[in-house]
């Protein structure tokens, strides 16, 4: 019988039965179908909170006498990233039913006390949301993982990136059309807020009643809490050199959207292809589009082919092509939006990584997998972001040539390269691949993909 991807062999022959037990079965199941889905939803319902604050700026700096958000912001990714580490984890101890419902009410609670309406409220409360909204993606992958066809993993895991992206583009629009001065229906900013927290809560309590009753994976996870046990997983996932190779894949190829098109892209048309504001922005705002478009997209081509590594290499290239286009050809010279779509489209080869690090991991640590993906994806943007931006900062306010804009891009460009190189390296964790025993894995023999038995 083939197996649809990477999955483990206890050398212990009485941890045999649960092993077998955390494999992902092999139909879809409308109750496993549901829980996913409320951790998508999930995922866009956070996105939608994390980006409320853009959107009232002129409101958060006048109750607040000064625009903060550039610091609550940045201690939000602070948290968010570290979280992600503790996050999978407790998923693989504790398993989806005891995790993600208290991930979504700590969201909740975030928003009430954000409602409170005073700047130390707003930036507790704000941290707070981004300690539970961690649960959202990783908790969806992990539900994917355990408890869907494996052959479909990467269409879920990019479904999900769908449903964020669908958050941050479109979640912001009424909150907007709530706070509006010249809305039909104006209300006080904190109001929204407390309909956030109330969404949160009941989101909170469908999810723990539909999500499967089931502690975490690995029986050694159950046990008394120690030091110990919970680096176990971790030295597992770092010990493995295909889950580093996947993290900066994966980073490297979230950069050009995160960095380059979400924060730069307006800038760069406006000052240096000299287009207006309304008109850069709307092309800006293509990429996340195409993004929505491109994660189930590439997940679904990568599972239906069986395939991992020709999707994420072929999607990659063209976000390297796509990505040259739009730096050096000049506005108007290919049709409008068509290189921005595009480069969104393929930038969904991002989140084929998402899937290969759990395939690639041992079954009773794929929390802890997706934590640490998520966590190495948010250290390379991290790393990167100001470095780009020192390279857009204005000599003495004179505003930076096209040449300069073009020059500051390149390290994106060369991020790109570099992730394809490395993406040779990965191992192919498709459902047709065919790849012999590898060596023993945190305790685990590791068995091939495809390999029958």
């Amino acid at each position: 019988m083939t197996e649809p991807f990477a999955t483990t062999r206890p050398i212990d022959p009485s941890a045999s039965k649960s092993t077998r037990d955390t494999q992902a079965p092999r139909e879809v199941k409308p109750l496993f179908l549901f829980a996913w889905l409320l951790c998508a939803i999930f995922y866009f319902f956070q996105y939608a909170v994390r980006s409320s604050p853009g959107v009232m700026q002129f409101e958060l700096t006048n109750a607040w006498g000064g625009n903060h958000i550039g610091t609550m912001i940045s201690a939000y990714y602070v948290a968010y990233a570290l979280m992600a580490l503790v996050a999978g984890v407790l998923l693989d101890r504790y398993g989806a039913r005891n995790t993600i419902p208290v991930g979504i009410a700590i969201v909740g609670v975030g928003c009430l006390v954000f409602a409170q309406g005073s700047e130390a409220a707003g930036m507790v409360g704000f941290v707070l949301q981004a300690i539970g909204a961690i649960f959202a993606f990783i908790g969806s992958s992990y539900v994917a993982a355990r408890y869907l066809p494996a052959r479909m993993l990467a269409l879920f895991v990019g479904f999900t990136q769908c449903l964020g992206m669908a958050g941050a583009a479109f979640g912001s629009k009424p909150v907007h059309m709530a706070i509006d001065p010249a809305g039909r229906y104006m209300v006080p900013w904190q109001h929204v807020w407390v309909a956030f927290a109330i969404a949160g809560f009941v989101l909170s309590v469908v999810t723990w009643i539909v999500m499967p009753r089931e502690k975490g994976d690995s029986p050694s996870h159950h046990g008394a809490l120690s030091i110990g046990a919970l680096m176990q997983p971790f030295k597992i996932v770092f010990g493995n050199p295909q889950s580093w190779l996947a993290g900066i894949v994966g980073g490297l190829l979230f950069l050009p959207t995160t960095i380059g098109a979400l924060v730069w892209a307006t800038s760069f048309l406006n000052a240096g292809e000299h287009m207006s504001m309304a008109d850069a922005a709307s092309d800006a705002a293509m990429v996340p589009i195409g993004w929505v478009i491109g994660c189930p997209l590439l997940g679904y081509v990568s599972d239906h082919l069986g395939r991992r590594k020709p999707v994420l290499i072929v999607g990659a290239l063209v976000m390297l092509g796509a990505g040259l286009a739009a730096i050096y050809v000049p506005v108007g010279t290919l049709p409008r939006y068509s290189v921005a779509l595009i480069l969104g489209i393929a930038s969904g080869a991002a989140m084929i990584p998402f899937s290969m690090m759990k395939e690639v991991n041992p079954a009773q640590v794929k929390g802890t997998a997706a934590g640490v993906m998520n966590f190495l994806v948010f250290v390379t943007t991290g790393i990167m972001s100001p470095f780009i931006s020192r390279l857009m900062l204005p000599a003495q306010g004179v505003p930076l040539t096209l040449a300069e804009f073009q020059n500051a891009f390149l390290p994106l460009v060369g991020g790109v390269v570099l992730a394809i190189i490395l993406s040779v390296f990965l191992r192919e964790t498709g459902s047709r691949a065919a790849v012999p025993a590898g060596p023993l894995v945190g305790g685990v023999a590791r068995i091939g993909v495809g390999q029958e038995r």
